[in-house]
């Protein structure tokens, strides 16, 4: 075996490999270094989500002309001298390996300029390869003091490594998730992040966290925050948690800093949940910003090379500290609302930036009219009451075509007989197969649709005895007769599997009717979330959902998927439920996509929507439900039917 030594180009490729994966990295290194370096302001732009150009300019102290050429090569440092340096880390770089790293993967130019220079120090790295370190360029420039690294093409020497990028609009997203991280660090410093030219972020420094969360996140969020503030001999902690009753089922807003450096630690993570626990409904989750202030000698931040995981000391202490500050602070805000002296009486006036103008066109209203329309046109309404027949099988027919009809589950779609329903006609004269997001109706009218295919009766039911047999109801649940004793049905997650075929097929046959808002509604969702909203514009409008940017991280929901109730935090959660949805599954193919959205989608109207509470709207909601695709469990996994067998119900009588 021939043992050598790697020369210091590929092996700074491999640490690249470790501290840049992606343009994220990039941004996450670069601002970094300019905190260290006593910035006040740090502007970042970048082009084609960093592929192109990454360019991080800040005001901090500079550099010499030694240093900027010293700080390219391995292990250059300045936060960092003797080994006990190391116990006591309180700057957020020190191995002194990200700007070799990116040299290394990229093509860099640094200006940089200390205050006593009269001229700038210029270094350009190009042509970096595997077997060439590349050509390196020093020359004197104007520039003002701090300094201003261009990172272009990155990845252009390794294209095994830029073919595994993601889109660019998943990877603005983890550049907009990065720069969101810093600039809760650093309330005192002023951030700028552009995207090919537009404003993404502006934040001015700010005096309090709560200001710097309402300029981030929306002043939505900041109003629904409780402040927390605990001191031990350990640890302090000081941050803000959300209400109870503002806890998201997705996307919440969840960080950890300690000394000022974010990190992630599933097991505090558990100790915040645990606080929260019996005061969040199942599947919810709480946001939170909270800071721990610790003496750094009991903490270890060199355990990962992108520096995000700590370990501590004793981290069973601060579960317990964590846990009881954040119930103390959940108390308090049960007790009182308290006031907001961070507002006062400041008016609402939103934070627009110079872009503000590319997200609401002026555009010249159009009108739309159909020449053939004849509002006196009644032809196709069906005047037999088909379904109602069905429902109760008094009809001409023969129960053997009876049974044959519930068992096939044949129907076609008649948007007439929807627009009956929508005008409250009755069931049977609006024919047999209504739109099944009805305009606001009884569950039973609004769940009649059945999945176009072929379905065997769910076991222990006979098709054409289903009407006949009485249907008992008490609460979200049904109990019906059936051969083998007595079963009990789900209603409420019926209709989430009823839901649930709905959007699927929608999904495949863009056949869902968006039902326009009178007042668009604003919601906030992020910068981040704007980015993948506008991927998936055209998935969102076949859903039935029109969104139209209002501000950097703000939307406007002008159109919902038909029968949606029309409440605020129904859309509101609805819209957050798609946008996981669409994060989640970006990378996976289309059927696993349609079938997450679906889920969501059909999870959350089963809550809005109204469970049978006579016989009929029962009977037609189990009719439904033995005709879908899968009537015995929701599409989360929950059962929707159980069964009571004679014998067990004989046992209870001995």
């Amino acid at each position: 075996m021939d043992i050598r030594i790697l020369p210091s180009n590929i092996a700074n490729m491999i640490a690249a490999g470790e501290v840049v994966q992606r343009p994220a990295s990039v941004v996450k290194e670069l601002v970094e270094n300019a905190l260290d370096a006593f910035a006040t302001k740090i502007t970042v732009c970048v082009q084609d989500a960093g592929r192109t150009v990454i360019q991080v300019i800040d005001n901090g102290c500079g550099m010499s002309p030694d240093q900027a050429v010293l700080c390219f090569e391995r292990h250059a440092t300045s936060k960092i001298h003797t080994a006990e340096d190391l116990q006591a880390i309180e700057t957020f770089g020190f191995r002194g390996e990200a700007l070799a790293s990116i040299a290394a993967v990229a093509e860099v130019t640094l200006k940089t300029r200390t205050a006593d220079a009269d001229l700038a120090t210029q270094v350009s790295i190009t042509d970096a390869t595997a077997n060439d370190p590349g050509r390196q360029d020093i020359t004197q420039v104007a520039a003002p003091v701090g300094s201003n690294f261009i990172v272009r093409n990155l990845f252009y020497n390794t294209p095994a490594r830029r073919k595994f990028l993601k889109s660019d609009a998943a990877e603005l997203k983890q550049i907009i998730s990065e720069f969101i991280k810093l600039a809760l660090s650093r309330i005192d410093v002023a951030f700028l992040l552009t995207s090919n030219g537009k404003d993404v972020y502006n934040l001015p420094a700010v005096s309090s966290l709560k200001l710097r969360i309402r300029d981030i996140f929306g002043t939505n969020t900041a109003d629904d925050l409780l402040p927390l503030n605990a001191e031990s001999v350990i640890v302090q902690v000081n941050g803000f948690i959300s209400r109870p009753d503002n806890a998201r089922r997705s996307a919440p807003n969840q960080y950890f800093f300690v000394n000022g450096r974010f990190f992630r630690c599933p097991y505090l993570h558990k100790a915040v949940i645990k606080a929260y626990e019996n005061l969040v409904p199942d599947g919810a989750n709480p946001s939170y910003f909270l800071y721990l202030d610790i003496d750094p000698h009991k903490i270890d931040v060199n355990v990962h090379p992108t520096k995000t995981e700590i370990k501590f000391e004793d981290d069973s202490v601060l579960f317990t500290i964590i846990m009881a500050s954040v119930r103390e602070a959940l108390g308090r805000g049960a007790a009182s609302e308290g006031l907001d002296f961070d507002r006062g009486n400041m008016p609402e006036i939103p934070s627009l930036s110079s872009s503000f103008e590319d997200f609401r066109p002026v555009v010249e209203p159009g009108i739309a009219e159909n020449p053939t329309f004849n509002p006196f046109d009644n032809d196709g309404f069906p005047n037999e009451r088909s379904w109602e027949r069905e429902l109760t099988g008094h009809n001409a027919e023969s129960s053997g075509k009876q049974a044959h009809h519930f068992a096939s589950g044949v129907q076609t779609f008649d948007w007439k007989a929807d627009a009956a329903l929508s005008r409250g006609m009755d069931v049977g004269q609006a024919g047999s197969c209504p739109s099944l997001l009805s305009r606001g109706m009884d569950a039973g009218q609004a769940y009649q649709c059945p999945t176009p295919r072929e379905q065997t009766p769910a076991e222990g039911i006979a098709a054409n005895s289903l009407p006949e047999y009485q249907v008992v109801v008490k609460g979200r649940y049904m109990v019906l007769p059936c051969r083998s004793g007595v079963m009990f049905v789900d209603s409420q997650r019926a209709m989430q599997r009823l839901l649930y075929d709905e959007f699927l097929e929608a999904l495949s046959k863009e056949n869902i009717v968006a039902q326009a808002r009178l007042f668009p509604l604003e919601v906030e969702v992020g910068a981040a979330n704007m980015v993948v909203i506008q991927e998936y514009q055209a998935l969102l409008s076949r859903l039935g959902f029109e969104f139209s940017p209002f501000s950097e991280n703000t939307m406007l929901v002008n159109a919902v998927p038909d029968g949606l109730l029309d409440d605020r935090m129904t859309v509101s959660a609805l819209v957050y439920e798609v946008i996981t949805a669409l994060s989640e599954e970006r990378d996976s193919l289309a059927a696993s996509l349609y079938g997450s959205l679906a889920q969501r989608l059909s999870l959350s109207a089963s809550r809005t929507a109204r469970i049978p509470t006579d016989v009929q709207t029962a009977r037609a909601l189990a009719v439904r439900l033995f005709r879908s695709s899968n009537p015995e469990y929701a599409p989360d996994g929950h059962k929707i039917v159980c069964t009571y067998k004679m014998e067990e119900m004989e046992k209870l009588f001995r």
